[in-house]
């Protein structure tokens, strides 16, 4: 039987379970009212025996990691294998055991396998958009493109916020860090006409915030993040010169003309400004920090190494950080072709290495339970292998996630997919589900509404929170 239920049911769930006192309790409550204590009396003895207290006991997470994995991973060849389907659909590779007892996912996440016991395994995300750009929208938003099922339309201001600009709307970071952290790149697809993908950036919230995005090969020895180092021929004395002059001309400036952009402008300017001189933001971003053991057990390529600064980001205070697969014209997980040697050589390695190490760093840190890690794609692959080329074409209609730490509940698996893994039989998840459960985690008030820049009023979730993945 399906454990889908309404919105409605579950906050009657909700309710019921908050309320729930034993027996002797109430006969207290009973005889305190006969003895003629007014509400008064009585409420404060309600809160002495925790009765009255109805609200979730679960602290909101403090942060989110989002692993975007760009191309769309095969669930068949990661976290739901059929290996009693027919051949031209169950591929090459095998299930193996994990450390939850009757949970298997691929042999080639042996790493992984090790720490389901953390994992929320989903198997049954579903939508019906085929196109990487607007699904990919759906995904990091938790909202529909404006476009759908189009792979043309580009970035637009039409579009959701990304979730780390929600996030930094509602939680605005203090501490001179961005609240919304991205890299290595912004995901595109070049043989999509639109390109870059949309639903990247602050959207119909403005520019304000779009987050910083951290690009290049965190990997290579030579990387620094751009905008936090100063010329070598300049000084942080002649840098604050400089700004009191651009802040004169811009005062100037702004007499004469003042534009939305602008303002947007200057604010990051100034974030940009403090950033540069802060000793504690600066450390933040610096990978040699971190021994060589820890860098090797991450992986030492770009993925690995950005999921260990997405670690270190959230460590330092950062709400959200979005690590996207990149794209070195190789290990794209968009695999239409040679679609099991990729798999097992370019792709499953380092995203093993990087989600194993990251759990256990996390767990070992004390920082697992209020850090929500999301690993996902925008879809999954065809379960009918292509023949000429071993590859698996684009499917929407069932694929899965993991979600995992942040209030999230481990070793479980969550919906079922049918014995193809074509289509959901159990719990269907939507993206938007995915990302308003991850936005509740946060103690993101996923009801609410915000204003456009033209005031007009938008839902910042349109899905359903999944109780059942909750503690």
């Amino acid at each position: 039987m399906s454990r889908r239920r309404s919105n409605q049911t579950s906050g009657c769930d909700e309710f019921r379970q908050a309320s729930q006192v034993n027996r002797r309790q109430l006969l207290q409550v009973g005889a305190l009212g006969a003895l003629g204590l007014g509400w008064g009396g009585l409420q404060a003895q309600l809160e002495a025996a925790n009765l009255s207290q109805l609200t979730p006991r679960k602290k909101p997470a403090k942060a989110c990691i989002f692993i975007f994995m760009w191309g769309g991973p095969s669930q068949l060849e990661t976290f739901d294998l059929k290996p009693d389907a027919p051949a031209e659909v169950r591929g090459d590779f095998n299930p193996i055991a994990t450390k939850v007892p009757g949970t298997q996912i691929c042999e080639h996440f042996s790493r992984l396998a090790q720490w389901t016991d953390k994992l929320a395994i989903i198997r049954s995300l579903t939508h019906d958009d085929p196109a990487h750009l607007s699904s990919g929208h759906a995904t990091l938003t938790g909202q529909l493109a404006p476009v759908v099922k189009s792979d043309a339309d580009p970035p637009s201001s039409k579009d959701s916020p990304h979730l780390g600009s929600l996030i930094s709307k509602f939680r605005p970071n203090q501490a001179g860090l961005p609240s919304f952290v991205a890299m290595p790149w912004k995901a595109l697809h070049p043989a999509a006409s639109g390109g870059e993908a949309p639903g990247q950036h602050g959207g119909w919230l403005g520019s304000a915030y779009d987050g910083m995005l951290l690009k290049g090969d965190l990997n290579d020895p030579k990387w620094r993040p751009q905008g936090l180092g100063l010329p070598d021929n300049m000084g942080l004395d002649r840098l604050e010169s400089r700004v009191a002059l651009l802040k004169m001309m811009d005062a100037q400036r702004a007499s004469l003309h003042e534009s939305l952009a602008g303002s947007a402008f200057d604010s990051h300017q100034t974030r940009a400004i403090e950033m540069i001189g802060s000793p504690h933001v600066r450390q933040a971003f610096d990978l040699t920090q971190e021994s060589d053991a820890t860098r090797d057990r991450y992986g030492r390529n770009i993925h690995g190494q950005c999921v260990l600064m997405a670690r270190r980001l959230v460590e330092h205070g950062v709400p959200l950080v979005s690590v996207n697969w990149h794209n070195d014209g190789k290990n794209f997980w968009d695999t239409h072709g040679d679609n099991f040697n990729r798999m097992k050589n370019d792709l499953i390695p380092p995203a093993d290495m990087a989600l194993s190490a990251l759990l256990q760093d996390l767990e070992e840190r004390g920082m697992l339970e209020e850090t929500v890690v999301a690993w996902v794609g925008e879809f999954g692959r065809r379960p009918q292998i292509t023949k000429n080329n071993a590859g698996r074409e684009h499917w929407p209609f069932c694929y899965s996630g993991l979600l995992a730490g942040g209030g999230i509940k481990p070793g479980v698996v969550y919906g079922a997919s049918d014995k193809h893994a074509a289509y959901p039989v159990a719990d269907p998840v939507s993206p938007q589900d995915y990302a308003t459960t991850i936005l509740h985690a946060m103690g993101v008030p996923t009801a609410e509404t915000l204003p456009d820049r033209e005031n007009r009023p938008h839902h910042i979730c349109s899905g359903k929170v999944l109780q059942d993945l909750l503690i």
